[in-house]
């Protein structure tokens, strides 16, 4: 019987298990938004249309799905400045290696290369950010680029676009609809010479540090043990906390400008430094040290950092094929050390922001934080936007095994934390969701909140409210530059959510933000809660460089002359209290 492309196109979608599409409706789109409203949605085993505000958003919440579940997820943007506007959320889910298929249509094919009103080349302009981009250009060529889509997404762990022409969207078909066979992941084994040769350097080693990714998944317990054996402190990337940093007896933090604790100094001081599934960009912080690299990306070894031992293969069975040749470390006393200090700096500096600050106004950002890790449910989903929201969250929350914290950790987009919440709770309607917003990042995708309402989303938003760009004020100073345009208006976020149907309170007082947060995550649709905190509170760095030092102190001179000294003052109350000290 003859159908639709379009509604083949969809039940290709189906039989991949896909759920819902995320997106805006709208000319070329038409054919497809209406095989969609076919399926009758989920509560009849179809697929839901979720309707953004901004078709970024709906590229950054089937990011946060494909993330979160594994699974493909699905956008859709309509001919032209629609379709644009994917990319940012699409940037961003490609170099997280989250499957997403996007869905860009296109002018009618007859007007393509005619310079037609809103005419782009889709084809060509996302191939930067995606593992597979094709135009449609025939109905019967149709279902087998979706199908290559498909395996592509799901096969690279990456995006896949498909640019479809509405008026072929629109042409009958009887070809039967290819059904996709869901595959089982493989796991990559390495090669003995590279295990034996790994096993050599740390044998010979008296200190080995680990420096743990997020290609440690699913490999928790297997690096704790090792770990164990070898006497070594592991420290963490960002993206690698949510897989390592709980039930680790040998957790030493987290490297790099938004890292605490005594991972910088565990690193640095090791005789041979293990890298496990971790492409960590930032090579100022890593050592100049003996290093093996264990990754499954061949072209991840060696990138960043010189390496000395490379080993290509995922670490869970590098770990069982290396353990075996490992000899056990005698001496303790470079792991003790290193624990020691990281409790000493984890106690007298990350600490020191929360404690006895149930009294200090405004709002101290890291007292917000560490409260809102207490009252969580044991496994919400946090979501971060980029700036000192990550701070927070990186510091102050723990990941306790059953939770997720994901942000925009490799592409750094400001608003992301909305989009992805609301992926994140389309596609898990039984969890907590959490989305930690700056006022920076929720005031450029505002509009997302009228989604949540619209789709009575029980989503989170917890707001930190200083009225600043704060992670580009601190990037300023240490570059000696003056502050300058950093200034966001002072905005209540909590009356703009309540007009859009959210229950919401703004909090100045922080004997006031437990009970907030109570309230708010008892409440059965979504929620704000509005935290107007300290503009000067800054991320302190685990390891400060003597050329930010300068930095910084040139900039404040500046500050004074411009601002006066009141504000440079202000800062220090605010920040000099947590400068990490040996």
């Amino acid at each position: 019987m003859a159908k639709e492309l379009a509604t083949q196109l969809i039940e290709q979608l189906q039989s991949a298990g896909v759920q819902r599409i995320y997106g805006i409706v709208g000319d070329s789109l038409n054919p497809l938004v209406d095989a969609v409203r076919k399926t009758g949605g989920s509560v009849r085993g179809g697929i839901d249309w979720i309707h953004v505000r901004h078709e970024e958003a709906a590229a950054f919440a089937a990011g946060a799905e494909a993330q979160l579940t594994g699974k493909l997820a699905v956008c859709a943007g309509s001919c032209g400045p629609g379709n644009l506007h994917l990319m940012n959320g699409l940037y961003d889910a490609n170099r997280t290696g989250a499957p997403v298929l996007a869905i860009a249509s296109h002018l009618p094919s007859k007007q393509i290369g005619s310079e037609f009103f809103q005419e782009t080349h889709p084809d060509r302009i996302f191939q930067e950010c995606s593992v597979y981009s094709e135009l449609v250009s025939t109905a019967e060529q149709a279902p087998r680029v979706m199908h290559s889509a498909i395996s592509h997404a799901l096969g690279l762990n990456g995006v896949a676009v498909v640019t479809l022409p509405g008026d072929i969207a629109s042409l009958q078909v009887s070809a039967p609809t290819p059904q996709w066979t869901p595959f089982t992941r493989a796991t990559l084994t390495p090669a003995p010479e590279s295990v034996a040769e790994l096993a050599e350097a740390i044998n010979q080693a008296d200190k080995v540090a680990i420096f743990a990714g997020a290609g440690v998944q699913g490999a928790h317990d297997e690096v704790v043990a090792f770990a164990k054996l070898v006497n070594a402190p592991i420290g963490h990337s960002l993206r690698g906390k949510d897989f390592i940093q709980y039930n680790n007896p040998y957790d030493i933090g987290m490297t790099g400008l938004l890292g605490y604790g005594a991972a910088a100094e565990g690193i640095a001081d090791a005789d041979l430094l293990i890298l496990l599934g971790t492409d960590f960009p930032y090579d100022q912080f890593l050592p100049d040290t003996r290093t093996a690299q264990v990754d499954r990306a061949p072209q991840h070894l060696g990138r960043r950092t010189n390496v000395d031992v490379a080993v290509h293969g995922d670490v869970l069975p590098t770990l069982q094929a290396l353990t075996p040749l490992v000899a056990a470390k005698k001496s303790s006393k470079f792991l003790d050390q290193m624990l020691k200090k990281h409790d000493r700096l984890m106690n007298k500096a990350v600490g020191a922001y929360t404690r006895k600050a149930e009294k200090l106004m405004p709002i101290h950002p890291e007292y917000a934080a560490s409260l809102l890790d207490e009252i969580a449910a044991d496994d919400a989903i946090f979501t971060a936007d980029t700036g000192m929201c990550n701070v927070w969250t990186a510091r102050y929350i723990n990941p306790l095994g059953t939770r997720r914290l994901i942000g925009s950790y490799l592409h750094g987009s400001m608003a992301n934390a909305l989009p992805q919440a609301i992926g994140a709770q389309a596609s898990h309607p039984g969890r907590q969701v959490i989305s930690v917003s700056g006022d920076g990042g929720l005031s450029m995708l505002l509009g997302e909140l009228i989604t949540a309402a619209a789709q009575q989303l029980p989503v989170n938003v917890i707001v930190f409210n200083n009225s600043t760009l704060g992670m580009v004020k601190l990037e300023m100073l240490v570059d000696g530059l003056a502050d300058f345009g950093v200034d966001v208006p002072d905005v209540n976020y909590a009356a703009v959510a309540t007009a859009l149907g959210f229950h919401s309170v703004r909090v100045s007082d922080p004997a006031d933000i437990a009970d907030a947060y109570r309230a708010a995550f008892a409440h059965e649709g979504p929620s704000l809660v509005e935290l107007t905190t300290d503009p000067q509170a800054l991320s302190i760095p685990p390891k400060i460089s003597g050329s930010q030092v300068l930095g910084f102190a040139t900039a404040m001179s500046k500050v004074v002359l411009n601002k006066g000294a009141g504000e440079v003052v202000s800062m220090a109350r605010s920040n000099l209290r947590n400068i990490p000290r040996s």
